[in-house]
Formats: structure tokens, C-alpha cells, sequence
């Protein structure tokens, strides 16, 4: 965990705040990119940090009074979409019922929001191998450990960038948590522990695309 809060603060430089779990808290917005042969190409990602994270992150990036620029802000992306790669992006997505992989992340960015002052990570997720002729398409984004907690923006949650006529998206609320689950859950609030491996798939929405 503690490996991986480093990633998400972009260096070793910042030092870790009293943390809760979950620790870091993503609203997120996410397209499903297609080829212009109609097959499905990658994923693409825009993940809101809250703003502790969002403080850490621009702490002493910004003269007084100004927003921190998209490049001041490109460090931080770079070693984000770099070391997530080690954990499948947190993206994980089915096409035609078998798991698929991604390439290295391309197309990368941060923007910072002076309203609320949170940060943002942009990133494009293509397909390893290629565009992959689709008929059905599921995705699923979450931290198996919980260690941060995603949830998809109320509105334009997920949509489809230049898909074929026919195409539809849904997405699918993920099942009501056990007793047992539950109580785990509880019991990690306020503590640096996890509720156990692959929570964070039993809390995940499933983005579902279907094609003709």
C-alpha cells in the first residue's frame, strides 16, 4: 500500500497524510474507443482526484495565487500511467467473453480544476495487440485491495467514441454486499487495512457495450 500511495502522489518527495481506508477517492468518466474498421480499440480514462490527494499533488507546484500548468503537471501524470501499469491500470475488460490486455497508456495529461482544485488524470488505454473485433465488450474499473475507492461521475459516466451504428453502452450496478462483507468493510473505515482481496471488484460498476 504504501508503494502504491507513492505512485498515486507522484514522488517520494511528499510525506503520507493519516490515512483512512479507503485512502484515495477517483470520480471517474471513461469511453470506449473504437477503430474506424468498427472494432473496439482501447479504453479511454478521465479520473478526478479528491482533493487531499489533489493537495499533495500540486503542494508547492504553483506560484501563489495561480493554478499549477499542464506542464508542471506532466511529471506527475508520466509516473502515474508508468507505474500503474503495474496494477492492469486498475481497468480490467472482457471482449466477447475473454479477459483482454492493455498496451502502455498513451496520451496522457493532468488538468487541474481551480474551482473545486482537484486534479485530473487523462489517459488512453489501447489494446495490446490491436483493435479486437467486438460483439460484446465489459469493463470494470477497481483496486482489488480498496485502497481507492472509484465510482463513476453521475453524468456521462461512459460513452463510445466513434462507435458503429447499432452500438449500445449500460452500465450495471454491482450486486448488494453480504453480512460478512459488510462487516468487513466496517471494519476497515478509519484504519490503513483492507477489507480483503478483490473487494473493490464486489463494489465495481460493470460498463457493458453491445454491437451489432
Amino acid at each position: 500500500m504504501k508503494r502504491l500511495l507513492a505512485i498515486l502522489l507522484g514522488t517520494v518527495g511528499f510525506a503520507a497524510p493519516a490515512l483512512s481506508h479507503p485512502h484515495v477517492f477517483v470520480e471517474m468518466t471513461s469511453e470506449v474507443m473504437f477503430a474506424p474498421d468498427g472494432k473496439v480499440a482501447g479504453v479511454r480514462h478521465h479520473w478526478k482526484f479528491d482533493d487531499m490527494y489533489s493537495a499533495f499533488v500540486t503542494a508547492n507546484m504553483a506560484e501563489a495565487g495561480k493554478s499549477p500548468t499542464a506542464e508542471q503537471l506532466l511529471p506527475v501524470a508520466k509516473t502515474n500511467v508508468e507505474s500503474l501499469k503495474d496494477f492492469d491500470f486498475f481497468t480490467f475488460m472482457k471482449i466477447n467473453g475473454s479477459s483482454v490486455k492493455f498496451a502502455d497508456a498513451a496520451g496522457y495529461s493532468m488538468s487541474y480544476d481551480a474551482t473545486d482544485q482537484t486534479v485530473t488524470l487523462h489517459f488512453e488505454l489501447p489494446l495490446e495487440g490491436g483493435p479486437k473485433a467486438a460483439k460484446t465488450s465489459v469493463f470494470q474499473v477497481y483496486d482489488p485491495s480498496y485502497f481507492v475507492a472509484f465510482a463513476f461521475a453521475r453524468k456521462e459516466a461512459a460513452k463510445l467514441d466513434k462507435a458503429p451504428a447499432g452500438c449500445s453502452l449500460q452500465i450495471m450496478k454491482p450486486g448488494a454486499l453480504s453480512a460478512e462483507d459488510q462487516k468487513k468493510l466496517a471494519e476497515s473505515a478509519g484504519t490503513n487495512n483492507s477489507p480483503g482481496d478483490d473487494f473493490g471488484m464486489k463494489l465495481a460498476d460493470s460498463v457493458i457495450v453491445g454491437c451489432p
